[in-house]
């Protein structure tokens, strides 16, 4: 069985930060290119960050740029998404994918699998 488990979303203020956690079972993380992506209501699905398996080159959309962080703990098999600054637009569900087609987060992805349930960020004053 495969799963991929995210948490530490919450309710925060802007400005606040959240580490996000995304721990794998039935997969070894460090095989694969790792995605975030992030959903809201009336928007669309949007790649946030990616971390490369290969060479742990990463990518970031622009709209998230300096502002968060991706990271691997190998050992632990979990990919994290530390998340600083955060803004009302920043409010959705994340969730943590591995692409099962390739190692390093170059566009397009390949076959994106095991979407789990999420973790809900929400942004508010």
């Amino acid at each position: 069985q495969v799963q991929f488990v995210e948490s530490g979303g919450g309710l925060v203020q802007p400005g606040d930060s959240l580490r996000l956690s995304c721990a794998a079972s039935g997969l070894i993380l460090d095989y694969y290119a790792i995605w975030w992506f992030r959903q809201a209501p009336g928007k669309e699905r949007e790649g946030v960050s990616c971390s490369s398996a290969s060479d742990r080159s990463t990518y970031y959309a622009d709209s998230v740029k300096g502002r968060f962080t991706i990271s691997r703990d190998n050992a632990e098999n979990t990919v994290y998404l530390q998340m600083d600054t955060l803004k009302p637009e920043d409010t959705a569900v994340y969730y943590c994918v591995a692409d099962i087609e390739k190692r390093r987060c170059n566009l397009p992805w390949g076959t994106l699998n095991y979407w789990g349930q999420g973790t809900q960020v929400t942004v508010s004053s």
